[in-house]
């Protein structure tokens, strides 16, 4: 089977059965390729295959054989870096196993060369200028389809991710129905953007108008949504029809719905029961016909039970409830959104973009603790600095609230005054106390990168970035307490 160039690769589909449950199944997923990003990614199910070979090829392709009782799948990759036979996965016991065949320019995890090295969940692969993500995540036996949008789909409801891309086919099969729709999740996790496409996917043809309520002041909120009347109060020195007006036969966004105050929450109850608004000042209501979606990085279930919102309302707006997972949860997802940041900060060169494997690397490895709106700021950023050249590592902005990137460190040869020098110090000295640190507990848990993490209250990502900044070896302990 050969993947095509202008969609995602899925393997193995099969017919979904009547009470069949999410299991955590073993996936790899191809997520970039540092000299080509705008190439689309690639799923791969491990389950049932025995063996997974690594090597280059004329054009990138991924085919499943058999070969005797064993089945095979073999991964071809159109990289100059990758040698013909680079790397191999196959089964030990009950784990899986990467194998480096020799290639002339190593195998990485998380970004340390290895020799061998069973896989673990959210293990980054770095085949050549080629990254793979290894994840077991729960998905039902039916493929839940390709993560690029088809053709006229819009952006924002791409997705590797299995539970994900199940709650996006049914947000596609409401967005004809005039149903109320909440968009929960962390900020910057992309609610506007699927706002946006549920709006596109709706057909109604008025507009899409997106009100952020927490920028509102509240006493301006209520004539801003509904509208207010010529001398209706100081200052409305004409009729205004108000936001809710403007989306007639369209799609009202609220943005941040938690922040609506009391009394607003009252008269938009009324706009959702009656369909009609009241603009201040006015004795007549107005019939409107809108399709509303309201988004929070708040409980709204707990501010309905502190009384901080109410019951009634929020019955109203949950005809369907899209919770979206942060992106450090969804990192499989990274080559997609890169690649459409990309296209979006840059559309007229996006496609001669390259990186280094470097930039790559920090890109798949960093936490993105503001999300998908970091993500977009730190790529429209590293393509200006770029210019016409090749991203590299120190075009990249440091992650959010940190001045500096995980990897550097304070320079002690530069002759620093006396406050300089003793910071620059006592970061050396918090340096090694950290590798002290990890060192005696990669010991006491026999290389186990898991049981450390947990250990240090760290997730596994932080603790792949000190292994490969300080040149710790995990395999180094499990086969001296094995031996």
């Amino acid at each position: 089977m050969s993947a095509a160039r202008d969609e995602p690769t899925t393997l193995v589909r099969t017919q979904r059965r009547a009470g069949s449950r999410a299991e955590p199944r073993p996936f790899l997923f191809l997520v970039l390729q540092c000299q080509r990003p705008l190439d689309p990614p690639a799923r791969l199910p491990l389950d049932g295959i025995d063996e997974v070979r690594f090597g280059r090829g004329p054009v990138r392709s991924i085919h499943r054989r058999s070969e005797g009782e064993r089945a095979l799948l073999d991964v071809r990759l159109e990289d100059g870096w990758v040698s013909s036979r680079h790397a191999r996965i196959t089964r030990d016991g009950g784990r899986l196993l990467l194998e480096d065949l020799g290639s002339t320019n190593g195998t990485f995890v998380n970004g340390v060369a290895r020799q061998s090295a069973p896989l673990a969940e959210g293990d980054l692969i770095e085949l050549g200028h080629t990254f793979f993500l290894f994840r077991e995540v729960a998905a039902l036996e039916e493929d839940p389809g390709d993560a690029a949008p088809g053709p006229g789909q819009p952006l924002g409801l791409a997705t590797f991710s299995p539970a994900l891309a199940e709650r996006f086919a049914a947000l596609r099969a409401v967005a004809p129905a005039n149903i109320p729709v909440v968009l929960q999740g962390e900020s910057g996790t992309g609610k506007e953007v699927i706002a946006r496409a549920l709006h596109a996917l709706s057909g109604r043809p008025g507009p899409f108008v997106a009100i952020n309520c927490g920028a509102l002041p509240d006493s301006l909120i209520e004539s801003e949504l509904f509208g207010h009347k010529k001398g209706a109060f100081s200052g409305a020195a004409e009729d205004r029809p108000g936001l809710v007006r403007a989306a007639d036969k369209g799609t009202l966004f609220l943005d941040e719905i938690g922040d609506l105050p009391a009394t607003s929450q009252t008269a938009f109850l009324r706009v959702l029961q009656e369909s009609e608004v009241v603009a201040v000042g006015a004795t007549r209501p107005v019939k409107v016909d809108l399709r509303v979606v309201v988004a929070t990085h708040r409980d709204l279930p707990a501010m309905v039970e502190s009384g901080d919102f109410r019951g009634d309302l929020f019955a109203r707006l949950s005809g369907f409830v899209l919770e979206l997972p942060p992106l450090r949860k969804r990192r499989e997802d990274l080559g997609v959104l890169i690649a459409a940041l990309l296209r979006r900060a840059a559309p007229d060169r996006a496609a001669d973009v390259a990186m280094s494997c470097e930039a790559a690397r920090a890109l798949l490895l960093r936490e993105w603790r503001l999300n998908v709106r970091e993500l977009e700021k730190c790529l429209a950023t590293a393509i200006v600095l770029a210019g016409s050249g090749r991203v590299e590592l120190d075009h990249l902005p440091p992650p959010a609230g940190m001045t500096r990137t995980p990897t550097e460190l304070p320079r002690l040869d530069a002759q620093p005054g006396e406050p300089q020098r003793a910071a620059a110090e006592d970061q050396e000295r918090r340096e090694e106390e950290r590798r002290e640190a990890l060192i005696r507990l990669f010991r006491e848990h026999r290389g186990n990168i898991s049981a450390v993490a947990r250990a240090m209250g760290k997730g596994r990502t932080q603790i792949h970035r000190w292994i490969a900044r300080y040149g710790i070896e995990p395999a180094d302990y499990r086969q001296r307490e094995g031996g």
